[in-house]
């Protein structure tokens, strides 16, 4: 990402709550076919090291081969709240629109779990999401059935090695046009992005 050092964000357990709150995730791989992208859920798995960041995960076959899963560095890339940002908004001199974001880039070679480690991920995934329904599923509903249906996916656990966030959400504007910009987002009729006014309001306050 470009290198904005007023929206830098470097505090590891920020980058842990957007991997919480925005768990669909792109991994990209530089293979030697040339660059693969792909999409799965992500979930944090705990680590003794409270600054540690690591993921879990799996893709469907045969993207492992894809991606060379297990060879070489890949990049994960998280995607928070963003939307566009309309000068409207602005003092009548400023006139330059803008995108305002939340965004991690994180790095690390992935290791890839035995056929049991994966699902018992595959099952605590499930239950991650599972838990927010009135009756939750859960793959022990049929485990015989289940353990079928995991055989196409492949698990991956991700050491992240090095991370590039930006927390880009107007810290460069002034407090009154923060806040115009804030209630635009809330309640305005143009672009309106309800969560991304949640993420500017809460760095606002901190």
């Amino acid at each position: 990402m470009r290198h904005t050092p007023t929206f830098v964000l470097s505090d590891a357990d920020e980058v842990k709550r957007l991997i919480r709150e925005n768990p669909w995730a792109t991994i990209v791989s530089h293979t030697d076919e040339g660059i693969v992208a792909s999409h799965y859920p992500v979930v944090l798995e705990a680590s003794d090291d409270p600054d540690a960041i690591v993921l879990v995960s799996h893709v469907g076959r045969p993207d492992e081969r894809a991606h060379e899963l297990g060879d070489h560095e890949v990049m994960v890339i998280i995607q928070g709240p963003h939307g566009y940002i309309s000068p409207g908004w602005y003092p009548a001199e400023q006139i330059i629109p803008t995108w305002n974001h939340v965004t991690a880039h994180l790095w690390g070679t992935p290791e890839i779990l035995s056929d049991d480690e994966n699902f018992r991920v595959l099952g605590e995934l499930v239950d991650h999401f599972e838990n927010e329904m009135p009756e939750p599923s859960t793959l022990t509903l049929d485990e015989q059935g289940s353990r079928r249906v995991a055989k196409g996916t492949v698990g991956i656990r991700l050491r992240v090695t090095r991370f590039d966030a930006r927390l880009k959400l107007s810290q460069n504007k002034a407090p009154e046009v923060v806040d115009r910009i804030i209630d635009e987002l809330e309640h305005g009729e143009h672009y309106a992005q309800p969560a991304l006014a949640a993420e500017m309001r809460r760095v606002r306050d901190r």
